[in-house]
């Protein structure tokens, strides 16, 4: 196991996150397993405060100054176990876009997010709304099992008949009962898909909006898309890029309708390229940004307040639904299975969390759950995230699992 203190000249390119820039005492790169174990020890023994890192980009980190960062950045094969079942097994440190290289030659991919860079670990524990969200759920919801590390060093594998309560947790709230090593997860045939990018004028009260909304869902499944709400001159607009899983333009299409039509273009691409290896990078603290979010059902209201908030705010909306829906609310810890819209709005310096929330405010009225993965503020928003009876199984499972809080996140 490589040791990385302040001294060292590696230590600039692995002392930060993508959003944060941090001071940790050292960073520990184990390899395998057992060096992990070693890892967590050595922090242990040191009274140090572990912050847990797969390498990717990720927007909520713990505050690592002056503790130990576990970096899970050498955990990174990618094997295809069974080709018959499309069966994958996924080191928790490697990254998306390597993933999906990985497994283009086997004619598999994996809905994992939307960039390249976010780390396996991070995403496959929270939740996961990828390119191919409509089409075959979030990414916990194909996880089949997982090699964790329990903060008593004890190695268990979890699965739907092995540590049921440990595997339904790590699905939704993996962050807070063990540091997960490796993912089982059953990936789609995936090889080349549609894409569509437009971008239109975009109503100040929210018609285009509600618009989008209803076209998404009377499109086939295999449609998933993502919006962003971007300033041009006085008006706004709305980008948007469609993906569709099986290879077919037409889905995209009611889209040009839904407004005023500025640019597009579309054409039938590899899974690769939406996720492609030019985007991985270290992580510099290069973007310090505050981000919250809120799933919808879009109606009239929260699509005004979403205009409004795109005035002070970047705002980003995925379409759910789907397949994500197909599953039972309380089949994991991600319990939100009803909602058709997650909105996420961001700000940057000078403007930080009181500017975001007050922002925000008018939005979240509407709003009725949170994704862990797009809130830099995850212990402040915790029933939002973890509502109700799967809120209380959290808290209850993360105190089972690692009782004096050394790796659970507060909540």
């Amino acid at each position: 196991m490589k040791i990385v203190t302040a001294d060292d000249s590696r230590y600039a390119l692995l002392r930060s996150s993508y959003t944060r820039t941090s001071s940790p005492a050292v960073v520990l790169l184990p390899t395998s397993a057992e060096q992990v174990r070693q890892a967590l020890a050595y922090a242990r023994e040191r009274g140090l405060p572990i912050t847990v890192r797969s390498g990717g980009h990720g927007l909520a980190p713990r505050d690592s100054d002056g503790g130990a960062v576990i970096d899970l950045s050498g955990l990174d094969r990618v094997d295809v176990l069974d080709r018959a079942n499309r069966l994958v097994r996924v080191g928790a440190g490697a990254r998306w876009a390597r993933v999906a290289a990985a497994l283009r030659p086997h004619g598999l991919a994996i809905s994992s997010g939307d960039h390249g860079n976010v780390g396996v670990g991070g995403l496959a524990t929270g939740g996961g709304v990828g390119w191919l969200v409509r089409s075959f759920g979030l990414t916990i919801d194909r996880v089949r099992a997982v090699d964790v590390l329990l903060a008593d060093g004890t190695l268990v594998r979890a699965d739907a008949s092995h540590e049921p309560d440990l595997f339904w947790a790590v699905r939704g709230a993996g962050a807070g009962v063990g540091i997960v090593l490796a993912i089982e997860i059953e990936a789609a045939e995936v090889t080349n898909v549609g894409l569509t990018q437009l971008a239109l004028l975009a109503d100040p009260d929210g018609r285009t909006l509600t618009r989008w909304r209803d076209a998404v869902a009377e499109a086939p499944r295999s449609l998933s898309t993502m919006a962003m709400l971007m300033p041009y001159g006085d008006a706004t607009v709305l980008q948007i890029t469609a993906v569709t899983a099986d290879g077919d333009l037409g889905p995209a299409r009611p889209l040009t309708k839904i407004g005023k039509l500025l640019d597009s273009s579309s054409g039938v691409v590899p899974y690769t390229s939406l996720v492609p290896t030019a985007h991985l990078h270290p992580n510099v603290g290069q973007q310090p940004a505050t981000t919250t979010n809120g799933l919808l059902t879009l109606d009239r209201g929260s699509a005004r307040a979403l205009m409004t908030a795109s005035n002070s705010a970047f705002v980003q909306l995925r379409s759910m639904g789907g397949a994500v829906n197909d599953v039972p609310a309380e089949a994991t810890a991600y319990p939100h299975r009803h909602q058709d819209t997650l909105a996420v709005a961001t700000v940057f310096p000078p403007h930080g969390a009181r500017v975001l929330d007050a922002t925000w405010r008018p939005v979240a009225r509407h709003a009725d759950g949170a994704y862990v993965n797009f809130e830099s503020r995850p212990a402040e928003h915790f029933d939002r995230v973890y509502p109700g009876e799967t809120g209380a199984r959290v808290r209850k499972l993360r105190h089972h699992y690692d009782p004096v809080g050394v790796l659970s996140p507060p909540g």
